[in-house]
């Protein structure tokens, strides 16, 4: 039986909100940072599928959350094409080479650095059913290609993106050949998610706002397009949810061109604006500001009731604009999930 996120991915709209948050298997909860402690790094949680498929119920458990998010990283993608990966402490991933000084042609691709995963996703819906939480839905994810991409090509992550957005200008070959590698192992691993056991994807693409409107088109909407398309040949009935952060205006274009079934909005998104100008019928996800989730205070709950307002016709999926923040107090997100569920339409 559907649950109530896959039932409104699918475009039912429902008197109550389904609500999970985006990185709500994380660093704020305690049981998290045990066992990351008890396995040493991030890494090696994430290539550990007993305890990734741990970590992704967390939140479920402590919560009741109506999506489990798979407990893992958009730069295993670049892994298995054949960069090395490391998360350093204080500092973030490494990838290297970088390909700004590099070849995509030199890397040895690894596809094997994906199996973690699958079996990940595989022991998440089998726990699932046996804790009783067969409504709540399993959602896969991918990094967008621009997004991967970036920290391909600078090796780190950036402010800027300023290596990717001008080897785009002056070597826009090179990119788009990283892109196809992207976008090509990109479908087979979505695909593959599916097959384990995953009902729903999202594509992130946290850096998508860093780009001028043409290049926006070429790097964001045109791959995201083509993994959309491929993914639905292989799984047709598998909803995809694109999250373009920072898309601000360009939202409705990539609504309507990428083939997405839901679109994520970032809390910089008027979702009054949303509601009138995203394709209609189109179910929306999100778009509460993690930083007052983190401050708390009176505006909390006055917040979240706006939102569900802004999209009391149409599918709406409650969610954050981007990730929970590390310092989070757990009874802030209690009192936010008890808010969107205690709301009426």
């Amino acid at each position: 039986m559907a649950g109530l996120l896959l039932d409104t991915l699918r475009g039912r709209k429902s008197q109550r909100a389904p609500v999970w948050l985006m990185r709500q298997a994380g660093r704020y909860l305690p049981e998290y940072r045990a066992l990351r402690a008890d396995k040493g790094g991030f890494l090696e949680l994430v290539h550990d599928s007993a305890a990734a498929a741990e970590v992704t119920l967390q939140p479920v458990r402590r919560f009741g959350f109506d999506g489990a998010i798979l407990f893992s990283d958009i730069l295993v993608i670049p892994h298995a094409l054949g960069q090395d990966l490391a998360f350093l402490a204080g500092e973030g991933p490494r990838l290297s080479p970088p390909l700004v000084d590099g070849s995509l042609e030199a890397l040895g691709r690894v596809p094997e650095r994906l199996e973690p995963v699958y079996r990940t996703v595989a022991l998440v819906r089998e726990r699932l059913e046996a804790e009783g939480y067969g409504g709540v839905t399993l959602l896969g994810f991918a990094g967008s290609p621009w997004t991967v991409a970036t920290y391909m090509i600078a090796g780190q992550g950036s402010r800027d993106h300023q290596a990717a957005r001008t080897m785009a200008y002056r070597d826009p070959a090179a990119v788009q050949a990283i892109i196809d590698a992207i976008v090509e192992v990109t479908i087979d691993y979505l695909a593959r998610q599916v097959q384990a056991g995953a009902e729903a994807v999202q594509l992130f693409d946290s850096w998508a706002g860093s780009l001028a409107p043409a290049e926006f088109e070429r790097w964001v909407i045109a791959p995201n397009a083509r993994i959309v398309a491929g993914l639905k040949r292989i799984h047709p009935d598998t909803p995809i949810i694109g999250f373009p952060k920072g898309s601000g205006a360009k939202l409705p274009a990539y609504a309507r061109e990428t083939g997405v079934d839901a679109v994520g909005l970032d809390e910089t998104v008027d979702p009054r604006w949303a509601a009138t100008a995203l394709p209609a019928g189109m179910p929306v996800q999100g778009n509460f500001d993690p930083l007052l989730l983190l401050a708390g205070g009176a505006a909390l709950e006055p917040a979240a009731r706006a939102i569900r307002e802004a999209f009391a016709d149409r599918p709406h999926v409650f969610n954050l604009g981007h990730g929970i923040d590390k310092e989070t107090p757990i009874a802030h997100v209690e009192r936010l999930v008890a808010a969107v569920r205690g709301a009426a339409g």
